[in-house]
């Protein structure tokens, strides 16, 4: 079975129609990049996966979105446990305005952990997780303010994975890094995809061919083409395709 599937979604802002019969399944523990020029809905649909755009007016959906074959549209479905299970990372760090330990903590906390004792090692073992235990263990008390936006972002990483999600979206996460942060991050992903699904939109095709098992092509709203990362990027199927990764246009 398919960790996330996408069966005929067609999405509009109001009267615009944004994404067009978009069909995409994505295996457990694989990483997916979604590349394309801007505005052509790549993060429209990152966004769907854990109905983040439900919080924008006047959107509507048509088609069924399964998460471990559950539609996460359906009137039952908790939009606040589904983000739970599916977490999300920024294109900016975003951290709060709280200590270290504070911002990885908080999602447990509004989960409604109490237990000190749990908080403190999930905390510890995010942390660990994103390879910035031994640049923070001696300052978890300081402002997450305080760290470089390369650590601010493993931080963020770290505070999504707290409330152990099963998938992890990511919108373009090193847009704002430099190119040692964003090497840490990529090499971090091959770390975590042993525990999560992850979705990561980027613009850097470099990093969609080192990073991701599996690609997918989007241009003006469609799904142009999905294959494995190495075919896309050596013999896809598509002309556009072949266009965009060779530089002929976006």
């Amino acid at each position: 079975m398919h960790k996330i599937e996408t069966k005929n979604v067609n999405f509009f802002y109001g009267e615009n129609h944004a994404l067009h019969d978009i069909s995409l399944a994505m295996k457990a523990n694989t990483i997916t990049a979604l590349i394309g020029p801007s505005g052509c809905g790549k993060s429209t649909y990152l966004r769907l996966l854990n109905r983040m755009n439900d919080l924008i007016d006047g959107t509507r959906l048509e088609g069924e979105i399964l998460i471990d074959g559950e539609n996460i549209y359906d009137k039952n479905t908790n939009a606040y446990d589904l983000r739970k299970n599916v977490g999300m990372v920024f294109q900016k760090p975003n951290p709060f305005p709280k200590s270290i330990f504070e911002n990885v903590a908080y999602g447990l906390k509004v989960n409604g952990i109490t237990d000190k004792a749990v908080i403190e090692e999930r905390v510890h073992t995010s942390i660990q997780q994103v390879a910035l235990w031994d640049e923070v263990k001696d300052k978890l008390k300081k402002s997450a303010f305080e760290l470089s936006g390369g650590q601010q972002q493993r931080l963020c990483i770290a505070r999504a994975l707290a409330v152990q999600p099963s998938v992890l979206l990511m919108d373009e996460p090193t847009s704002a890094l430099d190119p040692i942060s964003t090497s840490k991050i990529e090499e971090l992903l091959f770390e975590l995809k042993n525990k999560y699904t992850i979705v990561i939109v980027t613009h850097n095709m470099q990093q969609a061919a080192r990073a991701s098992d599996n690609t997918a092509f989007f241009y003006m709203g469609r799904l142009i083409e999905m294959d494995k990362t190495k075919t896309i990027f050596t013999k896809p199927n598509q002309k556009q395709t072949e266009d965009y990764i060779t530089g002929r246009f976006g």
